[in-house]
């Protein structure tokens, strides 16, 4: 593992006072802030030094113009017909960048997967359970943390869902 900072300021400080409200206080002392961008999946598994798999991805799209999170594994993309079948959508589509700040108060590359400014339906991949530990953003583009995935599902509010790209 590289050299990272591990004091409490290193997250985001919204997600900071998210954490504290769940009660996870341990969970600050262990957020790194890397001097390179984690924005990516590949970018934070390489500073980590862990596989892109075990990586969080935090993503908003707009299912019939309404904003909900997908949490999926860093090596895999989200298939969007799967997302509108679990949600029972007519459309779905990436959100852009003004629609993930409004509804995360986080800018993308560094959207967390809890402490949200406000409330979103979440979906989780279960291929995020393929693994003990995941890295997810902590509100910053240079900030991650490790967390047992059913935990973060947990505390993300999240419904275990089959919504990654098949691969051929």
């Amino acid at each position: 593992m590289t050299a990272a900072a591990q004091e409490p300021t290193a997250a985001h400080p919204r997600f900071a006072e998210a954490v504290d409200k769940l009660g996870l206080d341990d969970l600050l002392s262990q957020v790194r802030r890397f001097p390179e961008a984690t924005r990516t999946a590949a970018e934070a598994a390489a500073a980590i030094g862990c596989d892109q798999s075990e990586i969080c991805k935090s993503l908003i799209f707009a299912a019939d113009g309404v904003p909900v999170l997908v949490l999926m594994d860093g090596a895999s993309r989200v298939d969007l017909d799967l997302v509108r079948q679990e949600l029972g959508a007519e459309k779905v589509t990436r959100a852009d960048a003004d629609v993930v700040r409004e509804t995360t108060g986080y800018a993308i590359g560094g959207v967390p997967p809890f402490g949200h400014r406000t409330k979103t339906r979440v979906l989780a991949d279960r291929s995020l359970l393929d693994h003990d530990i995941v890295w997810a953003a902590a509100g910053t583009p240079y900030s991650v943390f490790p967390m047992n995935p059913r935990t973060l599902v947990h505390h993300a509010g999240g419904t275990l869902a089959d919504v990654r790209e098949r691969r051929a």
